[in-house]
């Protein structure tokens, strides 16, 4: 578990995601109630992390918790994570597969680019499916409460529990809460109209704003593609705050936050 921390630059704080193959798997490391039942039923397997009270049996290190009483969990839809969670009988903490802060790899060619010398072996899978990580809702309160956005959106959170609360002050319960994080080498510029003549220009075409479908699975590959010379900075054209548009603003602004 350390050498997940040591391999990635990852500060201990920052908790791990536990990956299982399903429900059964998920009750022996946390309990769940009446509302977690209801979200699984409905989003998983899939893009939606549950941060939930650990239960004290559940055997799982403490530093995928970050020394936490909670624990997040997914069970992931993709064939090839079933496969390898079923194969190995066990949960599997996995971060993404970059250096800590940085763009978030969407392929394999990515992982290469980062980590090559640093890990055994890239399982290669084909590009992600919706190009950015889980949605992470935590359950451990009185009020669920969205601590990242993604995959699964707000509006479908609200529609099936009600209102959703935002994060309370105190440890982070889960990745993506840094205010820095998917960032890339160069200045990032938001909400921008056109380029400066020394910045790459990040646009979405003029049907963007209607669907998203594209957006978010190119995002972090173009953000890669654009982070090189001759460039100095990249622009980034507005994106609306609403469905995944909303998890995609969420890492634009972490990725524009320069860390100190």
């Amino acid at each position: 578990m350390a050498e997940i921390f040591a391999v990635k630059g990852r500060p201990r704080f920052n908790p791990l995601i536990v990956h299982v193959p399903g429900l059964a798997e998920a009750e022996e490391l946390a309990t769940f109630d009446d509302c977690a039942r209801k979200l699984v039923a409905q989003f998983w397997p899939g893009p939606l992390s549950l941060v939930l009270r650990r239960r004290d049996d559940s055997g799982l290190s403490l530093l995928a918790c970050a020394g936490l009483d909670t624990v997040a969990i997914r069970v992931p839809v993709h064939p090839v994570a079933q496969a390898l969670l079923r194969e190995t009988g066990r949960p599997i903490a996995a971060p993404s597969a970059n250096l800590s802060g940085r763009v978030s790899p969407t392929e394999a060619v990515h992982v290469a680019e980062e980590l090559a010398d640093r890990i055994a072996m890239i399982l290669d899978a084909g590009r992600t499916r919706v190009g950015l990580e889980s949605t992470v809702l935590d359950l451990s309160g009185e009020t669920p409460a969205l601590l990242r956005p993604g995959g699964v959106t707000s509006e479908q959170l609200t529609a099936l529990l009600g209102p959703i609360a935002t994060p309370a002050a105190g440890p982070a319960k889960s990745p993506g809460m840094l205010a820095s994080h998917y960032a890339p080498l160069l200045p990032l510029r938001l909400e921008v109209v056109g380029a400066r003549p020394d910045e790459a220009l990040l646009a979405f075409g003029p049907e963007a704003p209607a669907g998203f479908a594209e957006v978010p699975a190119n995002l972090f590959a173009m953000l890669r593609r654009l982070d090189r010379p001759p460039f100095a900075g990249i622009a980034v054209m507005p994106i609306p705050e609403h469905g995944l548009g909303r998890a995609i603003n969420d890492r634009l602004r972490r990725a524009a936050a320069r860390p100190l």
